[in-house]
């Protein structure tokens, strides 16, 4: 875990967006080929053997490594999106932030019974947005779901991982 080239290559922002947040920023990841094919190879190690379907990207983030994936798995692509981002009948979830609440949704005809789905966003930090994804998703009941981050934030006190259930699998590519 942990892999030297993408830790050399994440970008930390002090204070963004507010004073006290050390905010790891992907996009240095992203514009980096090698580091793109590292996290690639990753993950496809750890689900090559899943019998993965499709891949949930959370918005937006989580659409980069999510539809390289999917092409390397032979799997779809379902978009996970704010509301009103979608064109056709969908599906949502609210959900409770810091201050107030959100509410993400995806295509009513995305995911069925059938399949095997990852979802994939980029951090997990408190947890609450791919909390939601895994509760609408589990609104198909798909045969099987898995979670995977690029990155874990635990250095802050932040226990996003702790709000799932214990049997829920849970990957990252990084631990900061």
């Amino acid at each position: 875990m942990n892999n030297k080239t993408l830790v050399e290559n994440l970008r930390c922002i002090p204070n963004f967006p507010q004073k006290g947040i050390n905010f790891r920023d992907v996009t240095t990841l992203f514009k980096n080929p090698e580091c793109m094919q590292i996290m690639l190879d990753e993950l496809y190690e750890l689900y090559k053997d899943k019998g993965i379907t499709k891949i949930v990207g959370i918005e937006s983030r989580g659409f980069v490594m999510a539809s390289a994936l999917a092409i390397k798995l032979g799997a779809g692509v379902v978009l996970c999106r704010k509301p009103g981002k979608l064109p056709a009948e969908t599906i949502q979830e609210s959900y409770s932030k810091e201050y107030g609440t959100d509410t993400i949704e995806i295509h009513k005809d995305a995911i069925n019974a059938e399949d095997v789905v990852l979802l994939h966003d980029d951090l997990l930090a408190t947890g609450g947005t791919m909390k939601a994804a895994y509760n609408l998703v589990q609104k198909f009941n798909p045969k099987k779901t898995f979670i995977n981050f690029i990155i874990e934030i635990k250095d802050e006190g932040l226990h996003g991982r702790d709000i799932f259930d214990k049997d829920t699998e849970i990957t990252t590519l990084l631990d900061v």
